[in-house]
């Protein structure tokens, strides 16, 4: 509460709360509200969770190479992870599960952590996939508005980003002794030698961790699994929707899927308040819904998102016997030799 990223995140979602509620009349959304047929959000909730198997599925094959864990057993550690990353700030809930997955797995941290890393980049590269796919649809509904520039120019920045941090861990899994010459060189030049033993362990550790990239039909594998995942949670965008009077294409949902997964690297409170939502409504509004259901449905479906998994991961983590007010390094425990210094509640 005390770190200044915090603040600057609760700043950053109020704003954007404001931007997309403001000139709403609250009485239009609380009439789409009470009219929503919340039926829908069961087959919608059920496919979420596939997707989070699958999920775990994907964390098990990146995982292989380091140790073989069951997808039943990554299950639960993959809830908790989810339901830290809507509790706390920063997205610690990947450290979390990783720190779950070392006490329970004996897994390092820092190749855990690696593959987690190697999941998001897929997962921005399909989030941009999504984009860039339904860009020109977008574009002829919404032709006099800056509204398509601003994504083009967040599509290609990102593009440049996910693309470039994916082809360096490519190379690195290919290519892993040329990699760990490479990080012993930085290491011996660039570390004070008092930390340079530590720090070469993390390192080789993680690159340890991308070993599953080594061939192209597995990261082909890795690819297409986080498209299933992305489609199935798109899913989810689709059966909410028919709680409420509107209509849009599987395809506009993919956008907002895309758009909304984007924004929510940006900083913001926990939760992804604001950044979820603002541009939600937005894309909506440029596909002809009104502002009111518009503001409904994208509030429903972020509650629909964020409750049942952070609910279930809630479960998994008393039943791990963490508490809420454990730090990770103590976590770890203390004959942990990797030590990371975070506290998910600073």
């Amino acid at each position: 509460m005390k770190r200044w990223q915090f603040w600057l995140g609760v700043v950053i979602s109020v704003l954007l709360m404001y931007l997309a509620l403001r000139g709403l009349q609250l009485g239009d959304v609380g009439t789409a509200l009470l009219e929503a047929s919340y039926w829908w959000l069961i087959p919608g909730v059920a496919v979420y969770f596939i997707g989070v198997w699958v999920r775990a599925w994907r964390w098990h094959y990146l995982l292989r190479p380091v140790k073989a864990i069951p997808t039943k057993t990554m299950f639960p550690i993959v809830a908790i992870g989810y339901m830290g990353n809507n509790i706390y700030p920063a997205r610690a809930g990947e450290l979390l599960r990783s720190v779950v997955l070392k006490r329970r797995e004996q897994v390092p941290v820092s190749a855990s952590l690696a593959t987690i890393i190697v999941e998001r980049v897929f997962d921005g590269v399909v989030m941009l996939a999504f984009v860039f796919l339904n860009l020109p649809e977008l574009a002829r509904l919404t032709v006099d508005s800056g509204f398509v520039g601003n994504i083009q120019t967040l599509a290609l920045w990102g593009a440049a980003a996910f693309i470039g941090v994916l082809a360096i861990f490519l190379l690195a899994a290919m290519f892993p002794k040329i990699t760990e010459r490479l990080i012993r060189w930085f290491t011996q030049r660039l570390v004070p030698e008092r930390f340079r033993e530590k720090i070469l362990a993390i390192a080789l550790r993680f690159l340890g961790g991308l070993e599953s990239l080594r061939s192209p039909r597995e990261a082909l594998m890795v690819f297409l699994t986080s498209v299933v995942i992305w489609l199935l949670e798109t899913g989810k965008y689709w059966f909410v929707m028919h709680a409420f009077n509107f209509q849009v294409s599987f395809f506009a949902l993919m956008l907002m899927n895309g758009i909304v997964n984007l924004a929510t690297t940006i900083p913001s409170a926990p939760g992804y308040v604001g950044t979820f939502d603002a541009p939600g409504i937005a894309v909506l509004k440029a596909y002809g819904v009104s502002s009111a259901v518009a503001a409904s449905y994208t509030l429903v479906l972020h509650v629909a998102l964020w409750l049942p998994i952070t609910v279930l991961g809630a479960i998994y983590m008393a039943k791990e016997g963490i508490k809420w007010g454990d730090d990770l390094d103590t976590m770890q425990g203390s004959n942990n030799q990797e030590s990371y210094g975070v506290n998910p509640h600073d």
